[in-house]
């Protein structure tokens, strides 16, 4: 209830940009071509879950190790997976995940468990609803028991959008955030800033404060290095233990384990792993042209610039979801 209480104050907190837009583009009057209802193709919102979600799902079960997923991660160039056992979807496990517990091998403490699922006969409307509710990126979809038929994502979603023609310019989906990281800074510090900001995504600055790339959350894990150590414990074998006294410690036994670590190298800066080729767009870019640059570029913001290049925001591709609302937003 506070996740969905959250989404609705940050959705509600482009209302009074909205308003002024209605007022310029014709008044009360205009309410019903903002939004989906302005779109050329704003039919498209009635598809249905089953006609664009991915059905050669890639997923991971457990038990299984952390191993699995980075393989699975850069196999195929995405950021979370659903989790299986036996037949049944029981969690999901992102990039994220992998980030927030570093130290963690299995699968199943890594997963977010009871993830929320849909239906295929449900909206992409529905689903987009879900997403933006919920805060997350992806849906499996499931038919009886959890069966795992497919998935849906905010970039099949997106891709819909690109293709419905809506004109409404994305500054009033902006949230006034333009998160941002120094191309100099070493690599640890940068993924440990992002980690406690909670950002996916940075753009990068150079000593000028021109913008000369963007980081995500995928170039941390495409750069991260997983390190072996071995660590002991102290295991006694003795009833009659005293800490105190040297008796107590004859049966003393040491075991040893190797722990595994995910990290970032020290000797790499943003610079280094950064996407130096940027996408960006203007506040008076239009919601479909924006989906169109996300889509053929697969990457899930763009950074927002003025007509000097100047970085001033961050468009999200979750923040075009908004326009299935009615006035534009939910």
């Amino acid at each position: 209830m506070n996740e969905e209480r959250q989404a609705n104050k940050k959705m509600s907190d482009v209302f009074p940009a909205m308003t002024a837009f209605l007022g310029r583009a014709g008044g009360a009057n205009m309410a019903g071509d903002v939004g989906v209802k302005g779109c050329v193709h704003a039919d498209k919102k009635n598809l249905r879950v089953a006609d664009i979600m991915v059905r050669d799902v890639a997923y991971v079960s457990v038990p299984g190790t952390r191993a699995k997923i980075l393989e699975v991660f850069r196999n195929r160039q995405i950021s979370g997976v659903p989790v299986v056992k036996e037949g049944r979807v029981v969690g999901v496990v992102t990039r994220s995940d992998l980030l927030r517990k570093p130290e963690e091998e299995q699968i199943a403490l890594l997963m977010r468990k009871n993830p929320v699922t849909v239906s295929p006969d449900v909206s992409i409307e529905e689903a987009a609803n879900l997403m933006l509710t919920h805060g997350i990126r992806r849906l499996p979809v499931v038919v009886g028991d959890e069966e795992l038929v497919g998935i849906i994502s905010v970039a099949d979603i997106v891709k819909v959008i690109a293709d419905m023609e809506c004109e409404m310019p994305v500054r009033y989906l902006l949230r006034g955030e333009a998160p941002a990281v120094w191309d100099e800074m070493p690599l640890p510090v940068a993924g440990r800033i992002m980690e406690l900001a909670g950002w996916k995504a940075a753009a990068v600055i150079n000593r000028e404060m021109e913008l000369v790339g963007i980081i995500t959350d995928q170039d941390l894990i495409n750069a991260a290095v997983v390190s072996e150590r071995t660590e002991h414990s102290d295991l006694s074998l003795g009833a009659d233990e005293d800490e105190w006294t040297w008796e107590g410690m004859r049966d003393a036994l040491k075991i040893y384990y190797s722990v595994s670590k995910i990290e970032l190298p020290r000797d790499k800066k943003v610079r280094d792993v950064m996407i130096h080729d940027v996408v960006t767009a203007t506040k008076s870019s239009t919601v479909s042209e924006c989906a169109r640059k996300m889509h053929r570029g697969r990457f899930d913001q763009i950074p927002i610039v003025s007509s000097m290049g100047k970085l001033l925001d961050m468009l999200f591709d979750r923040d075009l979801l908004r326009i299935f609302f009615e006035g534009g937003f939910k």
